[in-house]
């Protein structure tokens, strides 16, 4: 039995004409007979949101440029990082330090100077989300926490607006479409998906657990890919689908998502929230004082107090830098309560990670294993290097 189902009308009506250089540009676009002339016209008169010019928003705000989507908007207030570069390829070495949005301007005029580049440097925050949403046809979700993705989905939801949403790391990577007013009874919004966030500090961010840069390309261009089918009316869109990559294996597999079929557990979402709030705070350890400074730590070590410094972190990033005298025992032998028999009774416990999202969550399973006194490093190694020792190599 067929699983496939009828196509979703165009979600943007065609512009009037295309000019002598947009035929040339477009020519091997206009020439599918499913996209056409008519498929490029509501391309230019679309009008696209990206969220994020990171990770997964460089590549699609790339190709929907140079595919001729007429109008972009990039929501972006960080500015270019060093670390960025192995996967936000639309920002260059010389970009480093800039705003990541400005970069990402110039680098769509110089793709396609056609394009009207609209660019919004500040927090999507609740406050401001729907109306920014009701500005645009669609939305492309590249963002990277929890918080601002289901900020995204509500704000989406109320806007009426349909979002294409994307997540990766590591090897692996997934993509969907969320519409809560498709046609046909088809909608489906984020909270269908996953009704509840993770507990906080259980997915480890890309900063702290790492991404192949190359995935970010993979997921992307599906993110472009369904931008487009959802614009110009082609193909069967991802609503009502998740995508799974994985990388390592090379395979993409796709499960259906559907509603709840209980009308009364299905989220009803009827206004913005606090969304950091609704994630989660880290854990504290569930005790005070349970994060040291830097400083405190410096201090603790020079006193000869009986210490068990303890990095959370894996062992590539052990090989990368470390604290001196620290012993690696992963966040994860921690939490399985493998590692607890590694930690000494007779000195008090500090945990560190990066940043220090990893071992608040060790913390609160070596509090919990009776290691009352344990403590973690607020901050983590990054922290630690800004103000103790500058000239250790970070990443």
């Amino acid at each position: 039995m067929s699983t496939s189902q009828t196509p979703l009308p165009p979600l943007v009506e065609p512009a009037a004409e295309l000019s002598r250089d947009e035929v040339a540009r477009y020519s091997r676009h206009l020439i599918i007979p499913d996209l056409g002339v008519d498929g490029q016209k509501r391309l230019k008169n679309a009008r696209v949101l990206v969220i994020g010019a990171g990770g997964l928003g460089a590549p699609a705000l790339l190709y929907l440029a140079a595919a001729g989507v007429g109008t972009l908007g990039i929501v972006d207030f960080d500015v270019v990082d060093e670390s960025n570069l192995h996967r936000q390829i639309i920002h260059g070495t010389a970009d480093v330090g800039r705003p990541k949005a400005q970069s990402a301007r110039d680098s769509i005029a110089a793709i396609n100077p056609l394009v009207d580049v609209r660019l919004h440097e500040f927090r999507l925050e609740a406050a401001n989300a729907v109306e920014l949403f009701s500005q645009y046809d669609l939305i492309v979700d590249g963002a990277d926490n929890f918080a601002t993705r289901y900020l995204v989905n509500d704000a989406a939801v109320l806007a009426k607006k349909p979002y294409v949403w994307g997540s990766i790391y590591r090897f692996e990577g997934q993509a969907s479409v969320f519409w809560e007013d498709a046609p046909g009874g088809r909608g489906l919004n984020y909270r269908d998906l996953y009704p509840e966030p993770p507990p906080p500090g259980t997915v480890p961010s890309c900063a702290e657990g790492g991404v192949l840069g190359i995935v970010c390309a993979s997921i992307a261009s599906v993110m472009g890919t369904e931008a487009i089918k959802l614009i110009t009316g082609i193909g069967e869109s991802l609503l009502g689908r998740l995508m799974i990559y994985d990388a390592l294996q090379m395979s993409y597999r796709t499960i259906r998502v559907r509603k709840d079929p209980s009308d009364a557990s299905r989220p009803r979402i009827t206004e913005l929230i606090d969304y950091e709030d609704f994630c989660g705070a880290l854990p504290d350890g569930g005790a005070e004082g349970s994060a040291i400074t830097p400083r405190e730590l410096r201090e603790l070590l020079d006193s000869g107090k009986k210490l068990a410094l303890i990095d959370v972190r894996e062992q590539a990033e052990w090989d990368i830098n470390h604290i001196e005298g620290a012993r690696l025992i992963p966040q994860s032998l921690l939490s399985s309560g493998e590692g607890l028999a590694q930690l000494p009774h007779d000195r008090t416990a500090v945990l560190y990670c990066k940043t220090g999202v990893r071992s608040a969550e060790a913390l609160a399973a070596v509090k919990k294993a009776g290691f009352s006194d344990a403590v973690h490093l607020q901050g983590g190694i990054v922290a630690w290097a800004e103000q103790m020792q500058p000239d250790m190599v970070m990443y």
